[in-house]
């Protein structure tokens, strides 16, 4: 019921979501949009990430090359340049690259959305350089409130954890995600005001 509600009040129908993680292919997903970027089935650590998004552009040009020692991970790891994108949920380098190569096609710099969370390691110096991004449309979800910075959505549950969880994960007792508590959909639709 929230994803038929959701994909009805959604006007924005061609943001491309820069996400840190899995957390912006799930909403694409559920408002049953094309997937226009690079980075869904994947993560990213948080010092990569922030690299990525500060040089997007760049970024987008390098050639995704097989990190060297891919067999410790269990799951295919691409270097774009010094970076490196952990494509978890692919079977294979050569998978991960083929949806990589297609999607960074689509990518619209007019439309764009970032998503972060402060997992894996974020610190508050990462959480601060996020903040102070000079892009309109981001969010970093964290496990405590953070009132000094304007791009942190506080997400209840994981405060005695250091870091947010499993986003897509159903609250106990509820029919709601924890990626439910943010308005995914206004966030979109902001481009479009």
């Amino acid at each position: 019921m929230i994803t038929k509600k959701n994909k009805k009040l959604l006007f924005n129908q061609t943001p491309c979501i820069i996400s840190s993680n899995c957390n912006g292919g799930i909403i694409y997903h559920d408002l049953e949009l094309k997937f226009l970027s690079p980075t869904i089935n994947l993560f990213f650590y948080p010092k990569d990430y922030l690299k990525f998004v500060m040089n997007l552009e760049y970024y987008l040009r390098q050639k995704l090359c097989p990190f060297t020692k891919q067999e410790l991970f269990g799951y295919p790891i691409g270097m774009l340049d010094d970076i490196e994108v952990h494509f978890m949920h692919y079977k294979t380098f050569e998978e991960a690259v083929k949806y990589w190569e297609k999607r960074i096609k689509r990518v619209n710099f007019e439309n764009l959305f970032f998503v972060m969370t402060d997992r894996d390691g974020c610190t508050y110096e990462q959480i601060k350089t996020f903040d102070e991004l000079p892009y309109k449309n981001k969010v970093i979800f964290t496990h405590k409130k953070y009132h000094e910075f304007t791009s942190s959505f506080y997400i209840k549950g994981f405060e005695d954890k250091g870091e947010v969880g499993i986003l897509s994960n159903f609250r106990k007792y509820s029919l709601k995600r924890y990626l439910d508590d943010f308005n995914y959909v206004d966030f979109l639709n902001n481009n479009e005001k």
